[in-house]
């Protein structure tokens, strides 16, 4: 396709727009904030298949999506299945109050979207997988036995702290609810603590591993919380995912060795095993009023501080995250937002206000330029100028196409303004062909790049639009390096 370059392989670098940060600090929380539907289609590629992170796969309920927000914060988008919650007010009450908790301990709700039958909810992006990713399907290493144990610990000390904020419930809690932040730290997802639908019938997706009271009665209560972090703590000392039906049997039979992950090839402390064994007992009995609370969970798993001192990433076998605090990204340029929102009123502002100061460099004219002809070609584009400045795009489509048919000019600028034209004209094809001449003439032109992303776009190829966009960027986040400005 000419000079277009696609690099496919970077599926949500589409940027929308992004709420504040808290005012504690570099890699804070944001403030919990109000996202437009067209800033979340924005940072998710239009929610394209290739964003889905939610390793249940397109076939579950509500699906989990990472995206880029314009200030380039990753982010989780959880989508939720049209109508689970008719009535928007009560969403959004129970958004905000879930978007009041902040912790260390949690991957933390900053944001909700309620737009007609559209349903979202948007959390801090966790970066190295879930807990069933690192102890079920894992290829390098499994999880050490310390790692399990501080695993446990910091989802009891969760769970404890939305407790004591009023958050008793969790729904449909397990190894795919852990999440693994950018330090290797365990987290619990904030999604768990919304129901998926205003009724919150659907607790679990598997039955297996639903509490025998829900079963009952369709009931969820703290002691439900409690059974299924039991089933977590099998989770860890088995190395599978195992029903908990299965795992009673075991846990009678007091038959730890059958149960403890044959992957850890007995490097773990039996006393320490035997703990979570025995806590795990106690959390899977059938009767509610016989499970331990919340903080006999964290007292339990509080004295076990095997290996305390070394960080979590060593222990997961991660690079080590960069000492410095996180620079906060430049948020987008003008024409970055302009393009990321398919803006078109707004890029042609831009691209009248910069006239042809990008075409230095591009024309060495010799004294043709003086001949009849050349004051000719000059007089149309002057005409197209003129017309474009006036948004009579089909005028100045006819003046600008004069101009470069006849070739003795080359013009970026022109290719991209007639570009705007043909977008402005619903004709994306000629857009994008317009924008890849602009690329061939200005090879890292970051224009050329800003319009073939919202051709892209315009022609439904959104995960090749996201890509272009974030190549735009790059390039002129370069320019800016160099003192070009934009």
């Amino acid at each position: 396709m000419g000079c277009f370059q696609s690099k496919l392989g970077n599926p949500t670098s589409f940027p929308g727009k992004s709420p504040k940060h808290a005012p504690n600090g570099a890699g804070a929380s944001p403030e919990f904030a109000e996202f437009s539907l067209v800033e979340l289609k924005a940072a998710t590629a239009n929610f394209s298949s290739e964003s889905v992170v939610s390793e249940g796969g397109e076939k579950a309920p509500n699906l989990v999506y990472k995206g880029r927000l314009q200030n380039r914060r990753l982010v989780a988008v959880k989508k939720f299945s049209k109508l689970a919650w008719p009535d928007p007010k009560q969403f959004a009450e129970e958004a905000k109050g879930v978007g009041k908790l902040r912790h260390k301990r949690l991957a933390n709700l900053i944001g909700y979207c309620c737009e007609g039958d559209e349903r979202l909810l948007v959390a801090e992006f966790m970066p190295n997988d879930t807990l069933a990713k690192h102890l079920f399907h894992w290829e390098n290493q499994t999880l050490e036995w310390a790692m399990r144990l501080r695993v446990a610990r910091y989802i009891a000390e969760a769970l404890d702290y939305c407790s004591s904020e009023g958050r008793e419930l969790y729904h449909d809690l397990n190894a795919y609810r852990v999440l693994f932040d950018e330090n290797g730290d365990p987290r619990l997802s904030c999604f768990g603590l919304m129901k998926n639908s205003r009724d919150g019938k659907s607790y679990s997706t598997n039955l297996a591993y639903t509490p025998p009271e829900y079963l009952r009665n369709g009931r969820v209560t703290p002691a439900s919380v409690v059974f299924s972090f039991g089933t977590v703590l099998l989770d860890l000392l088995s190395g599978k995912h195992i029903p908990p039906s299965h795992a009673l049997d075991m846990i009678r039979g007091k038959n730890i060795t059958l149960l403890m992950d044959s992957h850890l090839e007995g490097n773990f402390s039996n006393e320490e095993a035997t703990v979570v064994f025995n806590l795990a007992s106690q959390c899977l009995q059938y009767e509610p009023r016989e499970r331990p609370n919340v903080k006999d969970l964290v007292t339990t798993l509080g004295q076990p501080r095997n290996k305390d001192d070394v960080p979590s990433y060593v222990m997961m076998g991660l690079p080590k995250p960069d000492d410095a605090p996180a620079t906060p990204q430049q948020p987008l340029s003008p024409m970055g937002d302009a393009c990321s929102r398919m803006d078109l009123t707004a890029i042609h502002e831009i691209l009248v206000a910069t006239h042809y100061k990008d075409d230095e460099g591009t024309n060495e004219l010799s004294f043709q330029e003086w001949t009849q002809q050349m004051r000719d070609i000059l007089d149309a584009r002057k005409r197209g100028d003129l017309a474009f400045r006036d948004k009579d795009f089909k005028t100045a489509l006819d003046c600008y196409s004069l101009f470069i048919e006849v070739g003795t000019m080359v013009s970026p600028t022109v290719h991209a303004r007639r570009s705007l034209c043909h977008l402005f004209m619903e004709q994306p094809d000629a857009a994008l062909g317009d924008a890849m001449q602009a690329q061939c003439v200005y090879p890292d032109w970051p224009t050329a790049f800003y319009l073939q992303s919202v051709a892209l776009s315009k022609l439904g190829m959104h995960q090749d639009a996201a890509d272009m966009l974030s190549e735009a960027i790059q390039l002129e986040e370069k320019r800016q390096g160099n003192g070009k400005g934009s």
